[in-house]
């Protein structure tokens, strides 16, 4: 049957898809607001407010929103990202009604009480420790943050100790009313549904909810780059070099993804195979590309010990270079086929098909059918994906380093052996 999509008289949007075979319904809610929507003194307040979300409502309190969709086997969660947070659900057919009744509950009547607030940040205190002390987290807390420098865009989700601390009911509050409305969310559902049935729950319930938000569009991000390096008496030492890539809307997007795949995306790409298996110089190293709403990142991630940090950037940055000189069809070929696997794969899973559905309808206003998919990655050619790279790597870098770093080449020498620069090139060539 496809997707569905109807929108509701104050603006929601509420899209399902039917799967076969599939006997349980994965649903949420969406809303476009993430860590980058937040003002300078509300640094963490997403990521705190999705873990309130939990924690009593007018109707509920924390013990009875979780007893009541265990007591049917369901499961209930929330997450923050940069730029959206989402609140869903995992329940049997029969269970719909609930799901969509608690998850209503949460984003229309929570209360924040200030007990169970204290007790929140004092978990997020935790998990920021966490994230700090765990070295392959925090280089990439890094990369962001040197990458977008002093922008919302760079800033870890977690935020400060400084700032969760301050953080009051009355502000969570605030926020939410500031950022949450119909015309900012999407309601979707994903397994054995029928479209017009959910709608009518959805509009039950939130029908109500306030059409329009007061918030104003978060700061257009600008790619910096730079260098930063965390000396640390550690085992190993974790490595992300990037470069400025692509936002969800441009035209170089999904090269960019199936480029990553190319360059690190198995133990067939260049990078696993040029930098473990053959020279053995990390044990980990692989490629990706994030996009968001006005830009993107590019970028290589690579673990190792002390002894190989010295030969192990010159490395990935000749296999960087060489992409933009040359780039096999059997390798664009199993690119392809990767990318499209995943997508089925994903497809099979009423979770991440819903998830996928409303990042759509979020990003680009209506669901993206498979087929489209597939048309956009058959049009990708070699020549494309080359230009792709010779202009992807000429921009400034990002490199960020966690662990004994005193042997990784100087920032300079990075800049000097990117495409255009062939003696430095020959001085860090292995």
């Amino acid at each position: 049957m496809g997707v569905e999509v109807s929108r509701l008289s104050n603006g929601l949007t509420v899209a399902t898809e039917t799967l076969p075979s599939i006997e349980s319904v994965a649903l949420g809610a969406w809303v476009k607001s993430g860590a980058r929507n937040e003002r300078d003194d509300e640094h963490g307040m997403a990521h705190l407010l999705e873990h309130m979300a939990f924690k009593g409502t007018k109707r509920r309190s924390a013990f009875q929103i979780a007893s009541e969709i265990e007591n049917v086997g369901g499961e209930i969660n929330a997450a923050t990202s940069v730029e959206t947070t989402s609140f869903y659900a995992r329940v049997l057919s029969n269970d719909v009604p609930l799901a969509v009744d608690i998850l209503s509950d949460i984003l229309q009547e929570s209360e924040f009480d200030p007990d169970e607030l204290d007790r929140e940040q004092n978990v997020i205190l935790q998990e920021i420790g966490a994230a700090h002390d765990t070295p392959d987290d925090i280089v990439f807390d890094r990369f962001t943050e040197t990458a977008f420098r002093h922008q919302t865009l760079g800033r870890s989700i977690l935020g400060t100790p400084e700032t969760v601390k301050s953080f009051t009911s009355k502000q969570l509050h605030d926020f939410m009313e500031r950022q949450y409305g119909a015309e900012r969310m999407v309601v979707v559902a994903a397994g054995d549904i029928r479209h017009d049935d959910f709608v009518r729950e959805v509009e039950k319930r939130l029908g109500g909810f306030r059409t329009k938000a007061d918030a104003t569009a978060p700061q257009y991000a600008q790619y910096v780059g730079g260098d930063f390096r965390e000396n640390r008496d550690l085992m190993d030492a974790q490595i992300v070099l990037g470069f400025e890539g692509r936002a969800y809307h441009v035209r170089d997007f999904y090269a960019s993804q199936v480029l990553s795949m190319i360059l690190g995306g198995g133990m067939s790409s260049r990078l696993f195979q040029e930098v473990r298996e053959k020279r053995g110089l990390c044990y980990s190293v692989y490629a990706f590309h994030w996009g968001f709403s006005d830009t993107g990142i590019f970028g290589v991630h690579a673990a190792t010990g002390q002894a190989d940090l010295a030969d192990l950037v010159p490395v990935i940055i000749r296999e960087l270079a060489r992409a933009g000189q040359d780039i096999q069809q059997d390798e664009l070929d199993r690119a392809r086929a990767q990318y499209r696997a995943g997508l089925i794969m994903s497809g099979e899973s009423p979770a991440s098909r819903a998830s996928q559905i409303a990042r759509q309808l979020l990003l680009f206003g209506r669901p993206i059918p498979k087929e489209e998919l597939m048309e956009r990655l058959s049009a990708l050619t070699t020549d494309r994906l080359t230009d792709l790279s010779s202009r992807l790597f000429s921009t400034k870098p990002t490199l960020t380093a966690v662990g004994p770093v005193g042997a990784l080449v100087p920032y300079e020498a990075v800049l000097d052996a990117l495409p255009g620069t062939e003696p430095a090139a020959r001085r860090l060539a292995v």
